[in-house]
């Protein structure tokens, strides 16, 4: 499954590793850029490598680049934001 901008995945390695998170934008072909949004999961915006992401084939639509708050504006419009609050182990 390709990862592009609302794609919502799940981390598998480093210190967040089993929480969901929303790719923000494409940096090149070997990163994304993330975000939880911090306040509803506690996953910083910050540059992840796709083989540490797993997609869930769940998607929001936000354009590219998109801040926090309308990321978690629109994951509350699809009605997903208890979705990413849950931990997967990994």
């Amino acid at each position: 499954m390709a990862l592009r901008p609302g794609s919502i995945c799940v981390k598998t390695a480093g210190r967040e590793a089993g929480k969901k998170c929303v790719v923000v934008d494409m940096l090149d072909k070997n990163f994304v850029l993330i975000t939880g949004p911090p306040s509803l999961n506690g996953v910083k915006r910050r540059r992840a490598n796709i083989k540490h992401l797993e997609a869930t084939g769940e998607h929001v639509d936000i354009p590219k680049g998109a801040d926090d708050e309308l990321v978690l504006k629109k994951l509350e419009e699809a009605g997903l934001a208890e979705k990413l609050k849950e931990k997967i182990k990994v």
